[in-house]
């Protein structure tokens, strides 16, 4: 048999087999899938959102193997059942803003008072619902300053971050993740890190893991899911309805609605996610708002296939 024929296959030890083929489309070996679904997602649950993120990490000139995104697991309340998604960590977002030069430095996090707690509800197992309780002291608040270059000018960006609108639950409910348990002030201070620096670069950083986590994505969120159906390249532009505002004189949009238009459509021509990036504009913008952002994302969506071709 020669060894064009021979079949190629995973170590059996392998937490999630993949094929020769998927490997070689990523350009992986296979001893470094085993290291990255043992030890750098240990928790992901399946083949898609392991590639997920070594392509985000691919696309952003990124070592995967140095953890920059992480796969986290969220309630997709429109598909009724929970997705993986990748999303950046902490680290990866302070890197991106190093990386446009005009990072000026951050300040010293200050605390809001510490506040205690009891969070009753229920948790998901393995054996089915459990009724749970815990006690956690945390800061009530959490602000963070990032300075970047304008101008060359040093400007500040202040963000306030309460814990109690931002720590992870469990299973949707009230009660905190483990790790927000565990270290109530370093999430925190993670999350007003990020959210600073979202302020200060809008067009370069996102949403984070560490505040995505116990998440729910509903109409306000939109992930790199691995469930989101991709858009069939070469989908002629006739096909699709919104295509035709494209064209259309752009309505008078306040600065934050443009800001939010622009980022997402920032983050899903990073991530591909068309079809997610749709959804969320149909269902939280409607006439010459959601013409005028259909139609920037079938601009931005076209450019991508056109620079690919």
């Amino acid at each position: 048999m020669s060894k064009r024929n021979q079949p190629q296959t995973m170590a059996p030890a392998c937490r999630l087999a993949i094929s020769q083929q998927a490997l070689d489309e990523t350009g992986l070996e296979a001893a470094t899938w085993q290291v990255l679904v043992d030890s750098i997602f240990p928790t992901a649950k399946t083949v898609e959102g392991v590639l997920l993120a070594v392509r985000y990490c691919q696309a952003r000139g990124l070592d995967v193997m140095k953890r920059p995104v992480h796969v986290v697991p969220m309630w997709n309340r429109a598909l009724g059942r929970e997705v993986e998604t990748v999303w950046p960590g902490i680290a990866e977002v302070q890197t991106t803003a190093a990386r446009t030069g005009q990072w000026a430095g951050m300040e010293p996090a200050r605390f809001g008072p510490e506040e205690t707690r009891i969070f009753t509800g229920q948790s998901k197992t393995e054996a089915g619902w459990q009724d749970m309780q815990v006690q956690v002291t945390f800061p009530a608040w959490c602000e963070v300053t990032v300075y970047r270059l304008v101008g060359g000018l040093r400007c500040p960006f202040t963000e306030t971050v309460f814990w109690e609108e931002t720590y992870s639950r469990l299973s949707g409910g009230e009660v905190p993740t483990a790790m927000w348990v565990k270290r109530p002030r370093g999430q925190l201070l993670k999350c007003a890190k990020a959210a600073s620096l979202r302020a200060a670069f809008p067009e370069e950083a996102g949403y984070t893991a560490e505040e995505m986590a116990g998440k729910t994505i509903d109409g306000d969120l939109v992930a790199m899911t691995v469930a989101a159906p991709a858009v069939p390249e070469g989908r002629p532009e006739e096909a699709r309805p919104e295509a035709a505002a494209e064209h259309e004189a752009a309505p008078e949009l306040d600065t934050e609605t443009l800001t939010q238009i622009e980022g997402l459509i920032i983050r899903a021509a990073k991530s591909r996610a068309w079809a997610s990036a749709q959804d969320y504009f149909k269902s939280r913008f409607d006439g010459p708002v959601l013409a005028h952002a259909l139609a920037e994302l079938n601009r931005a969506e076209q450019e991508c296939l056109a620079e690919a071709a």
